[in-house]
């Protein structure tokens, strides 16, 4: 068989064209749950540094910034934000004009179903920061996971206890039955936390995701399930037993934790400052207009206003990246994942923490 060699200008024509194809495929190729919303042209960073030819911003001397920011949150919606301030200010672009000023003309949004899953990606490099649970994501820094905690936005997630219609009445039927939660998260933390204050023993503990939990219930197929916010509140509307919540156990409430990777503060280092001023700049403004804040919220929870006002009040929302109360709950938190060796090994949160 004869084989015919096209010349050398041939060949390198062909290749150049294979790469255009590879790197429009890749261009292309956002994955399902993400989003990148953009801050349009990038002015020049406030620090005079000017932009690369890379698509990178200079530092200050220590580096580049990335032009593009990787950023996960939990919760999928039609409108793929997160709730909260951050969520606000990325939807309304008042965040992204902020960031625009350092040189970050792009923020990535990618949702999960649950903080382990989030925690997987920073440390897998895909993701540069991200905002979870206190519970997943101090799991992640047990395990040794380059992160630091940069802002704990709420200190008050409340965990709700679900039993299935003509089941269980109250906590001590739960002995011999079955519980779902979603394990690695903060409802396992509450859940874990709660049994064990009660001297509740002998109750099976199964890992799933919020939807598939309230469809078991439904089928009968499991006892009891956690839950949080309007989907809890639901489920109670419907006629499922509430056998308990956080409320009652102040030491159980849940707090928020938004981390970076080392690897990110590397390529810039004034990042904490950075975002936390552009957060404050969101939260200020939703303050200023809280009935569309609340439609917001409603339509990110398939929820109403109303609903919204009672389970994730304005007024929960900190203006400030740390509060005494919020890292006494978070060191609560560590200590008895460390006792009830949830967590690998114990560290020094004023370590990870990075004010």
């Amino acid at each position: 068989m004869k084989i015919i060699r096209g010349n050398k200008k041939t060949r390198f024509a062909g290749l150049m064209i294979l790469l255009a194809v590879v790197l429009l495929i890749q261009a292309c190729g956002l994955k399902a749950g993400e989003r990148t919303v953009s801050a349009g042209n990038a002015a020049k960073p406030e620090t005079g540094a000017a932009a690369a030819k890379d698509g990178t911003a200079a530092s200050g001397g220590k580096g580049t910034v990335p032009a593009v920011l990787n950023y996960g949150y939990i919760g999928t919606s039609k409108l793929n934000f997160p709730g909260g301030a951050e969520g606000w200010g990325l939807y309304k672009g008042i965040i992204q004009e902020e960031l625009k000023k350092y040189g970050i003309t792009e923020v990535k949004l990618t949702a999960f179903p649950n903080g382990p899953d989030l925690s997987e990606s920073l440390i897998s490099g895909r993701l540069d920061f991200g905002s979870l649970g206190d519970t997943p994501a101090m799991l992640s820094r047990s395990t040794g996971a380059k992160t630091r905690l940069i802002t704990q936005a709420s200190t008050s997630s409340i965990g709700y206890l679900i039993a299935k219609k003509n089941g269980p009445k109250t906590l001590e039927d739960l002995k011999g039955k079955t519980v779902a939660t979603q394990k690695g998260s903060f409802h396992h933390r509450y859940l874990a936390g709660l049994l064990k204050e009660q001297n509740i023993k002998d109750v099976k503990i199964v890992h799933m995701l919020r939807v598939d939990s309230e469809a078991a219930l439904a089928r009968g197929e499991i006892d009891a399930m956690t839950n949080t916010d309007v989907f809890a509140l639901a489920q109670i509307d419907q006629g499922y037993t509430l056998l308990d919540d956080a409320t009652k156990h102040p030491n159980l409430l849940g707090t928020s934790a938004t981390v970076v990777s080392e690897e990110y503060l590397k390529k810039n280092a004034d990042f904490p400052k950075i975002w936390n001023e552009a957060r404050l700049k969101a939260l200020n403004d939703l303050k200023t207009k809280p009935d569309e804040y609340y439609a917001f919220l409603a339509q990110l929870n398939n929820s109403t206003p109303e609903l919204m006002k009672k389970v994730q009040p304005i007024s929960n929302i900190k203006d400030v990246p740390f509060t005494d109360e919020g890292l006494k709950l978070m060191e609560g938190t560590k200590q008895f994942l460390v006792e009830e060796k949830l967590a690998e090994k114990d560290f020094d949160l004023k370590q990870w923490v990075l004010k």
